[in-house]
């Protein structure tokens, strides 16, 4: 949500920056509601005052035997009787009908975001790590994974198109992911680990952003819940509606959970694989903190992000998204991209947003700055740490042997029993 004020002081920028997103003017129409609204309130708070002005004058006109006098103050107060609730029925719909108004229109990004419509105008800021001379033709991750436990055909039998059966030694990598990017997070980053809840209310997604706009992207159960599509929704609701005090901040959270999306705006896309799938893993890192450091909190958690790939020995790049790339609630968004050898190219593993107070606002979620009486909004931000289904992918790809079996990271050889390569089976 926007700060009203803010498009009532500058009706102007706020519309430039909607068009950098590729949106429709839309300050115009929020500034006459607005305007609309506070004259209505201003009314309503006039005729409250003078129905108590006039009801307190009707027992002196009494007092002084002036029935007439009397009689018109007691119209006067029946018409404002009548006329108080009508007054406050048209703010409420008003209301309703700017808080719908706002609730549709993006984040605005940050000046340093580049200008552009797709990924043909992102920005690469660098790239990392050596890629991988395999010393023969690299194959994809679907002709390798079969072998070792990626079961495509039994996940669709089962469930349908994009869900995979993974057992087996792909089952244990995918596991060994998950918990080294968690322990990673938590033990050398300061991230509180949290289990959260998978189904979420109507209110914990429009505070993040996936509602109203996004609902057929979601999965939404019978009675009314949504299946997350990223823990991102379940930790960011932590402090909804909650006034925090300054010293708490920053709060930084993570987890993995299972994530479930429908994936509706990605019809023919990536239909091979494991790359793009209704259920997969993620592990999700969250910071709530005071303005003044979120700049610094984009950066941090970008890299917490990227060590986990210089860890795992992947060749990687930091992309910062054009305006008209980002996601609806981010004002700046790095994704990183990991190079895999079977494709030949990069492909996103991670994204990193900076959501300013857009999602707060939402939320209702402040903080009270130490010795100040007034309350401000926090601003939160997320970012994958990272997407384990396509990590596990990154594996095959730039571990596998000739002899279709994949060497197992230094790092995941721990969590694997000290095991340092993954046996196709016959």
């Amino acid at each position: 949500m926007h700060d009203i004020r803010l498009i009532r002081d500058d009706p102007d920028a706020f519309d430039a920056a909607l068009a950098r997103r590729g949106a429709a003017p839309s300050a115009a129409a929020i500034v006459a509601l607005d305007k609309r609204r506070r004259e209505l309130i201003t009314e309503a708070q006039a005729a409250q005052a003078r129905r108590n002005e006039a009801s307190k004058a009707i027992g002196a006109a009494k007092a002084n035997r002036d029935e007439a006098a009397a009689q018109a103050l007691m119209a006067e107060v029946a018409t404002l009787k009548q006329r108080l609730p009508e007054l406050e029925a048209e703010e409420a719909r008003l209301g309703a009908e700017l808080d719908t108004l706002l609730a549709a229109l993006p984040n605005l990004p940050y000046p340093d975001v580049p200008d552009g419509a797709d990924e043909d105008d992102n920005q690469l800021i660098h790239e990392r790590g050596t890629r991988p001379d395999l010393g023969f033709a690299a194959r994809e991750h679907d002709a390798i994974g079969p072998a070792l436990g990626l079961d495509f055909e039994t996940g669709a039998a089962i469930a349908g198109s994009r869900f995979t059966l993974v057992r087996g030694a792909a089952a244990r990598l995918q596991r060994a992911l998950g918990q080294f990017m968690l322990d990673r997070l938590t033990r050398e980053h300061g991230y509180e680990e949290v289990a959260p809840p998978l189904l979420v209310r109507d209110e914990a997604v429009f505070g993040t952003g996936q509602l109203p706009k996004f609902a057929e992207d979601l999965f939404r159960t019978t009675d009314g819940r949504w299946l997350i599509p990223t823990a991102e929704v379940s930790l960011t609701n932590i402090v909804r509606e909650q006034i925090l005090s300054e010293e708490v901040l920053p709060l930084r959270f993570a987890a993995l959970t299972p994530c479930f999306r429908s994936e509706a705006g990605a019809a023919g896309r990536d239909t091979r694989g494991y790359i793009r799938q209704h259920q997969f893993d993620k592990v999700e890192m969250v910071s709530i903190v005071a303005p003044e450091a979120s700049e610094a909190e984009h950066e941090r958690m970008t890299a917490c992000a990227e060590g986990v790939l210089d860890a795992l020995g992947l060749a990687y790049r930091r992309i910062k998204l054009c305006a008209g790339d980002m996601g609806f609630t981010a004002a700046r968004t790095y994704d990183l991209e990991v190079w895999l050898p079977g494709q030949a190219r990069y492909r996103e593993i991670s994204s990193c947003s900076t959501c300013t107070d857009f999602q707060a606002r939402r939320m209702n979620a402040r903080y009270r700055p130490g010795g100040e009486k007034a309350t401000r909004f926090v601003h939160t931000l997320n970012g994958s740490g990272l997407a384990v289904g396509r990590t596990l992918v990154a594996v095959l790809e730039n571990y596998q042997q000739e002899s279709g079996a994949v060497a197992v990271p230094a790092v995941l050889r721990p969590y694997l029993g000290g095991l340092t390569l993954l046996e196709p089976q016959a």
